[in-house]
């Protein structure tokens, strides 16, 4: 998985906001934001962890049941894929 280079979290007062830039900023008509997991996902998306590795960091990180929780990073990858935002 690796995400898009036209595309960074930011964090501003406190909350997550993906912002495009380059090309993407001119074409891209929404605002994303995420919520403490979804940026957790996310920088754990940009150290290279594969769907399996988030698995595990989400179960370590936060008391969350493991099938409702890959369940989520589905439902998660799968919203920025359609975005353009991750590559699978």
């Amino acid at each position: 998985m690796k995400l898009s280079k036209e595309f960074v979290l930011r964090e501003i007062a406190g909350n997550y906001i993906v912002v495009p830039f380059g090309e993407k900023a001119v074409n891209f008509n929404a605002m994303i934001t995420l919520n403490e997991t979804g940026a957790f996902l996310w920088k754990k998306i940009e150290e290279g962890k594969s769907k399996e590795e988030l698995l595990s960091a989400i179960l370590e990180e936060y008391e969350v049941d493991r099938e409702k929780a890959k369940e989520d990073i589905e439902k998660f990858c799968e919203k920025l894929k359609s975005a353009g935002i991750l590559e699978l």
